[in-house]
C-alpha cells in the first residue's frame, strides 16, 4: 500500500484514536488481524466446553511441598517446615496454608505429576505459557494468543486480558500477528486509584465530542479510501471499529469495574490484590472475554519458604476458593476453565537457607470447570517429591487437553513468518482422564 508520508497531517497520523480522540493506540492493536490467509481460518476453531479461561499464573514457582502435595510422612529435611490438612476428597491432603481450597477440592482436579526439563525461569514459563519447550529458531505464540486467533473478540470486549499486566515475553504473540496480543489493564484493581486505560475519555472530551471526533475519521477514511482504493483500508476501519466499540460500549466498561460488585462479595474474596484479581476475572469472563492471564505473588523461595509462603498463601487461598464458589454458584464453572500453575516446583530437599530450589521434575498444577472432571487427583509424585511416580504430565500433553476443553484442535496448523507451517503443539495427546 503507497504511504501518504509526504503530508502534514497523513492518513496514518489521522488513523489513530489519538490523532482524533486522544486516546492513543493501544486498542486498536488488539484487534488488526493478519492476512487473508489468517481471516480465512479465523472461525474454524468450534468453542468448546470451556467458552472462557482463567489463567492463574503463579511466578518463581511454587513449592509443591508446602501446596498442593505435602509429604507429611518423609523426613523433616524433605517434607519441610508445614503441616498437611485434609480435604474434600477422601484421603487427600493439601498443605496447611489452604483450608478455603481444601474444602472445594472436590470441585477440582489436582494435576500432582506435571514434569519438563526446564530448571530456568524463562524457559518453564515459556513451557506453561506456549505448551512448547523453548526454540532459538521459533518464539512461539502463548495460549492467550492463539484464543485470541482462533476466535476474536466477543460481546465489543477484547478476547484476551492481562491482570494486571502482561507478566512475561512468552504470554505474548510469538510469531502471530501483534493483533492477537493481551489487552493490559494497566493497573492493580485492588489500588484506590484503580483505573483501566484506555477505557476513559480524556479531560476535555465527553460523549458528544468523542462520537463528533470519530465523524471526523470517517470522512477521513472515506478520503483516503476513494482516493487509494485499497482493501487493506477496509481492513483497517474494521481495527479502529472495534477499538471504537470498547470504549464506546457501557458494558464493556462495567466489566472491568469491580466497585459495582456487592461488599459482602468483595470480602469473600478479599480487599487485596489477590481477592481484585479474582473477582475482576471473574467479571471479565462472565461478560464475555475469552481468555483472562491473571498473576499473583513472588513463589521463588530459596530462602525462609515458610516465612514469605506463610504470608502469601491465605489472601490466595482465600480469593481462589471464593472464585471456584462464585462461578459454580452463577452457573459458570462448567463453561469456564479455571487454571492454577507455575513455571515449575522445588527441590525435594530443604537447602541450606531453609528454602527451596528449582525443581522441573515434578510440580502440581490446579485445574476446575470447563470440561474438566470434578474431585480428583491425577498423577502421582514419589515418596520426596521428586519425580512422578505414575501418570507423568507432558506439557504438550497438558496443553492439548486444555485446547481440547477450549474447542481447539491442538494438532491444527498455523502459519509462521515465511508461510511455515506450525502445528499449536507438537505432538501432544489429550489426557481423557482429566475430562468430564
Amino acid at each position: 500500500m503507497r504511504r501518504c508520508t509526504d503530508h502534514r497531517l497523513s492518513r496514518r497520523n489521522l488513523l489513530t484514536v489519538g490523532a482524533v480522540g486522544g486516546l492513543g493506540l493501544t486498542l486498536t492493536d488488539f484487534f488488526r488481524m493478519r492476512s487473508a490467509r489468517a481471516d480465512q481460518k479465523f472461525y474454524e476453531s468450534k468453542e468448546g466446553t470451556a467458552k472462557s479461561v482463567i489463567y492463574i499464573f503463579l511466578p518463581g514457582g511454587l513449592a509443591q511441598q508446602e501446596s498442593f502435595d505435602p509429604k507429611p510422612y518423609a523426613p523433616l529435611e524433605y517434607r519441610g517446615p508445614l503441616k498437611s490438612i485434609a480435604t474434600k476428597l477422601t484421603g487427600v491432603r493439601f498443605s496447611e496454608l489452604f483450608p478455603q481450597t481444601a474444602s472445594v477440592a472436590d470441585k477440582l482436579t489436582v494435576i500432582n505429576s506435571m514434569t519438563h526439563g526446564e530448571a530456568a525461569h524463562e524457559r518453564g514459563v515459556h513451557n506453561m505459557f506456549t505448551g512448547y519447550r523453548p526454540s532459538p529458531a521459533l518464539q512461539y505464540p502463548s495460549i492467550g494468543s492463539v484464543v485470541s486467533h482462533e476466535f476474536g473478540p466477543r460481546n465489543d470486549l477484547p478476547p484476551y486480558v492481562f491482570v494486571p499486566n502482561q507478566p512475561n515475553t512468552f504470554a505474548g504473540t510469538g510469531y502471530l500477528s501483534s493483533s492477537f496480543a493481551g489487552f493490559s489493564i494497566g493497573s492493580d484493581p485492588a489500588a484506590k486509584d484503580y483505573k483501566v486505560r484506555d477505557l476513559q475519555l480524556p479531560d476535555g472530551v465527553d460523549t458528544k465530542r468523542f462520537q463528533k471526533r470519530r465523524r471526523v475519521l470517517d470522512i477521513v477514511n472515506d478520503h483516503f479510501r476513494q482516493k487509494e482504493k485499497s482493501d487493506s483500508l477496509d481492513s483497517m476501519d474494521t481495527f479502529y471499529q472495534r477499538a471504537y466499540s470498547l470504549i464506546s460500549s457501557e458494558k464493556a466498561r462495567l466489566a472491568f469495574d469491580i466497585s459495582k460488585e456487592d461488599d459482602k462479595l468483595r470480602k469473600a474474596y478479599g480487599r487485596n490484590p489477590a481477592g481484585a484479581r479474582m473477582l475482576l476475572a471473574r467479571r471479565l469472563v462472565e461478560a464475555g472475554v475469552r481468555f483472562v492471564t491473571l498473576t499473583y505473588g513472588g513463589w521463588d523461595h530459596h530462602d525462609k519458604i515458610e516465612n514469605r509462603i506463610r504470608s502469601q498463601v491465605p489472601p490466595f487461598d482465600q480469593a481462589y476458593a471464593a472464585l471456584i464458589r462464585d462461578l459454580d454458584q452463577r452457573g459458570l464453572l462448567d463453561s469456564t476453565l479455571v487454571v492454577v500453575a507455575s513455571e515449575f516446583g522445588r527441590t525435594p530437599k530443604i537447602n541450606a537457607t531453609a528454602g527451596r530450589d528449582h525443581w522441573p521434575k515434578v510440580f502440581s498444577t490446579l485445574m476446575a470447570g470447563g470440561g474438566i472432571k470434578r474431585g480428583q487427583v491425577y498423577g502421582k509424585s514419589n515418596a520426596t517429591a521428586a519425580e512422578p511416580a505414575d501418570n507423568p504430565m507432558s506439557i504438550e500433553n497438558w496443553a492439548t487437553t486444555l485446547y481440547k476443553c477450549i474447542g481447539i484442535n491442538a494438532d491444527k496448523e498455523l502459519m509462521a513468518p515465511g508461510d511455515r507451517p506450525i502445528e499449536i503443539v507438537n505432538g501432544g495427546k489429550v489426557c481423557k482422564d482429566l475430562l468430564a
